[in-house]
């Protein structure tokens, strides 16, 4: 028997242990599992036994689940996989080295390089997933070549993802959204605008996205690093990019042989096809959900359907076939291929442990109801002038928490209308914002969510190397838009938040050159 713990504050007990345990001893898959066993205990009323049945059950779903497939898990799995491969027979085929030799050639120095990445970033829109992994193989090499560190790549890929992907309206996250929000809307009576239109409205509302963007760039064109960035960076002047003590981070594929023939096009023809396959198999998928359900084709009711998982999967296999093509092409040696395979598929198992892990701890956290109880502490005593901070605070809270911006959003996204609707409706939109602003801030924040995995292994950094180098400027960004929120919330006007946040984004930008230069 599960035991619930909807109304408990013990349900936050499971995951705030894995954090904690792993942004201090840096051990995640012990941490993670530590978090794991203490929840299924909760769950079971202690049993030893009921536990150890509860764990082997959740990690068995996470491959066969209502005896079938669990798609979307092994799609992901394998994408990983592939990609791995594909980054290594990059490098093996020479065509990573001849693009950093392109590349100098136009980057002129580091502070180009991280401009770039962030311009691929912003451009790289489709899916956070996809983003983080794309991007950070093409930027790699260039930012190895001028000494950046792991970390700040890193940073620019999770700073990329997650704030693009949630203002972009023709993205997974997009869809996803318009479709929740579409739900809410209609559920309390407002059918005079378009989602679509109603997304755009909360673009300039959703603070964290906007100046989480703002304060990337600024750090990229100015060198803004500080706390611990700051040592990374010192240490990648030296030739270290990453701590070697803690061995080959996710996503490395070092020691591999390059050939002399490579190519620049055999970098970019095929990371062109893979996002060119990805995105028509993402339009494929949707289109193929419309027609089932007897639904007009659109571009965005195709986002709002795709299959995200598959498509990411067969697009990598396109773009698979693609690399080993142009290998052959460029007369690379069967045995240096076979050899780029197996490291490159090698190279992607530590990312893959971890988000097994971190997908085990959410299912657990899902058990315990984590969010709910998060949702719970939203109560009708709040004044309401601060409800749009409080959601903000609480949707932050409960991603960290949970590891899941898109958990967040189906749960806090219609509270936040209820709430609305019970005080003041033209504070619906707003409120929305704060809860779509609050689960991308705790969704960078949290060790546990698979963006900032991934994001991780994109940079090829190891994991919680990241996650304490992004957390200072996480939290610059977060304090900036919560006091956003409280002014609009108690003027009720957007453009007063927005110049709020900017007065406070000019302080920041200046206080952080100072103590940068310290």
């Amino acid at each position: 028997m599960i035991i619930s713990y909807a109304d408990s504050a013990l349900s936050v007990l499971p995951p705030l242990v894995a954090i904690t345990l792993a942004i201090f001893t840096r051990k995640v898959l012990l941490s993670l599992g530590l978090g794991i066993v203490l929840g299924a205990l909760l769950l079971t009323d202690f049993s030893v036994v009921g536990s150890g049945e509860y764990i082997a059950n959740t990690a068995s779903q996470l491959v066969w689940k209502d005896a079938a497939l669990n798609s979307w898990n092994v799609y992901i799995l394998g994408f990983l996989i592939v990609l791995g491969m594909i980054t290594a027979l990059i490098t093996v085929s020479g065509s990573a080295r001849a693009f950093a030799d392109w590349a100098k050639l136009r980057i002129r120095n580091k502070r180009d390089a991280k401009l770039m990445t962030m311009f691929l970033g912003c451009v790289v829109f489709i899916d956070d997933y996809f983003n983080s992994l794309v991007v950070g193989s093409i930027s790699r090499p260039i930012t190895d070549r001028y000494h950046i560190s792991r970390a700040k790549l890193a940073y620019i890929l999770d700073s990329t993802a997650a704030p693009v992907c949630v203002i972009s309206p023709v993205s997974s996250w997009g869809a996803y959204i318009i479709a929740l929000i579409g739900g809410i809307l209609t559920a309390h009576g407002f059918t005079d605008s378009g989602h679509l239109s109603v997304f755009v409205q909360m673009i300039p509302m959703n603070f964290y996205a906007l100046f989480s963007l703002l304060l990337l760039l600024c750090v990229a064109a100015f060198s803004l690093d500080v706390g611990p960035m700051r040592q990374h960076e010192l240490n990648a002047l030296r030739g270290e990019l990453f701590d070697e003590n803690k061995g080959q981070p996710p996503g490395a594929v070092a020691d591999l042989p390059e050939a002399d023939t490579g190519k620049v096009l055999g970098l970019f023809l095929p990371i062109a096809i893979l996002v060119f396959a990805t995105v028509y198999f993402m339009v494929a998928s949707g289109a193929d959900a419309l027609a089932a359900s007897d639904l007009p084709f659109s571009v965005l009711g195709a986002f709002e359907n795709t299959d995200v998982s598959s498509s990411l999967f067969f697009g990598s296999l396109v773009g698979f076939v693609a690399t080993v093509a142009l290998a052959i092409f460029q007369k690379v040696e069967l045995s240096m291929l076979f050899k780029g395979l197996a490291v490159g598929a090698r190279s992607m198992l530590p990312a893959i442990y971890i988000l097994l892990f971190a997908w085990t701890i959410s299912s657990v956290i899902g058990q315990l109801e984590t969010g709910k109880y998060m949702a719970s502490l939203a109560t009708d005593n709040i004044p309401f002038a601060l409800l749009p901070a409080v959601l903000f605070l609480l949707a932050g809270i409960t991603a960290f928490a949970t590891g899941t911006s898109w958990g967040t959003f189906g749960i806090m996204l219609p509270i936040a209308a209820d709430m609305a609707m019970g005080s003041d409706s033209s504070m619906m939109l707003p409120m929305l914002a704060a809860v779509l602003s609050g689960a991308v801030f705790g969704d960078h924040c949290s060790p546990i969510s698979d963006t900032t995995i991934l994001s991780s292994t994109g940079a090829s950094c190891h994991h919680i190397d990241h996650v304490v180098t992004q957390l200072p400027y996480a939290l610059i960004a977060a304090a900036i838009s919560l006091v956003g929120y409280s002014v609009l919330g108690f003027t009720g006007s957007l453009m007063a938040g927005l110049i709020c946040c900017s007065v406070l984004f000019v302080f920041s930008i200046v206080m952080l050159h100072f103590w940068a230069k310290k």
